[in-house]
């Protein structure tokens, strides 16, 4: 299975760098993995709505340009649905016996991902009603796939 993640945003950490390298190379046993970056867009203070919704739809064209027909797509949405590891793990497995053979999993900016991007989606997932960086958020992400292949493969890691 491919997996790519489409992020909003660069890391700037060095520290978030190294983490998302390691998921990386453990996840290699498992999937191909391909991380692609696209630009946010600079909110400045005091934005109205409707400045919002256009930084949105900005990023969210660039987010919709680096999705690959055929892509089984996931947002990462707060109003998504929230499963544990092991649903995690069942929802990977079911995709793959499923015949996905692409998942993408898009991760938004600060402000979230555009309606575009939402419809687009054939899954939202919530990791908590919290908001976090997304750097932060790609760390996470990887650390939960990574234990989805464990679990699905009855390999020790997860408890």
């Amino acid at each position: 299975m491919k997996i790519t993640v489409v992020a909003v945003g660069k890391i700037k950490e060095r520290f978030f760098e190294d983490a998302i390298r390691e998921y990386e190379k453990r996840l290699g046993r498992y999937c191909r993995l391909e991380i692609v970056q696209v630009a946010d867009e600079r909110t400045p203070d005091g934005a109205g709505d409707a400045l919002e919704r256009q930084i949105k739809e900005r990023e969210g064209e660039r987010i919709l340009a680096q999705i690959k027909d055929g892509a089984y797509v996931i947002a990462l949405a707060i109003e998504g649905k929230m499963l544990d590891s092991e649903e995690l793990a069942e929802k990977l497995g079911q995709l793959a016996v499923g015949g996905v053979s692409h998942l993408a999993f898009v991760i938004g900016g600060s402000l979230g991902l555009s309606e575009a991007v939402l419809a687009r989606a054939d899954y939202r997932l919530s990791f908590s009603r919290m908001t976090f960086p997304h750097q932060l958020m790609r760390v996470i992400l990887l650390e939960q796939v990574y234990r989805g292949f464990r679990i699905l493969n009855h390999q020790a890691y997860h408890k």
